[in-house]
């Protein structure tokens, strides 16, 4: 086969499916690992972390590298997680009364933006920070909402990226089924993609601060 052909291992058509593939893999392993519920978030962590090195195209492992980082950040993954679940569930619970408040409609419904707001704000960073770095959970939390604030414009940025990617997936019942395969892993990959160049960024501020404090 010639080596400059449409299927070498060197061609663009070549490399996007094994991105493809990538993903998919990617994405059953998500899946699998959040079938209990309380364990999505050690799965969501798992899901950076190997995001994280199909964005490098470091190699084309993708179960064993999950695998050993869901085993790694179980209880600080899980613990996230259930936080999660529980804001997101106080949150509907506020939506829901706010349909039936009558005069305090409103009140409700702005509390509960509020809340999905600040939720976002904590919440869009968590995993990927904690994929990257051994920290605690109120630190993770904490600098979470620190890098949306010190990257604000490119988090909105970000945010308005996944709720079109989200829609396009919802679109109708074709899109729904290639979502089913594809949709989690291609949002974790975006996260992935955008929010490496602000680490890098922070990780050498902080090295540049060392140096000056020595």
């Amino acid at each position: 086969m010639n080596s400059n052909g449409f299927f070498s291992i060197e061609s663009p058509f070549y490399k996007l499916m094994v991105k493809l593939l990538d993903i998919i893999k990617l994405n059953f392993m998500w899946m699998l690992f959040s079938i209990p519920i309380v364990t999505i978030g050690a799965a969501t962590t798992a899901a950076f972390y190997t995001g994280f090195r199909i964005d490098k195209d470091e190699d084309a492992y993708i179960a064993a590298p999950f695998i050993r980082e869901f085993k790694a950040n179980f209880k600080q993954g899980c613990i996230i997680g259930i936080i999660q679940l529980v804001i997101i569930y106080i949150i509907y619970i506020d939506f829901q009364l706010s349909a039936a408040a009558g005069e305090r409609r409103l009140v409700y419904m702005a509390a509960g933006i509020v809340a999905v707001f600040l939720a976002f704000l904590h919440f869009i960073y968590v995993y990927a920070l904690l994929a990257r770095y051994d920290n605690t959970i109120i630190n993770t939390f904490r600098n979470s909402f620190s890098v949306c604030i010190k990257f604000f414009p490119k988090t909105i940025g970000l945010l308005l990226l996944v709720l079109a990617e989200s829609a396009i997936f919802l679109w109708n019942i074709t899109t729904m089924f290639v979502g089913f395969f594809i949709g989690p892993a291609c949002i974790i990959l975006t996260i992935c993609k955008v929010v490496m160049p602000m680490f890098k960024k922070i990780e050498e501020e902080n090295a540049a601060n060392k140096d000056k404090d020595k």
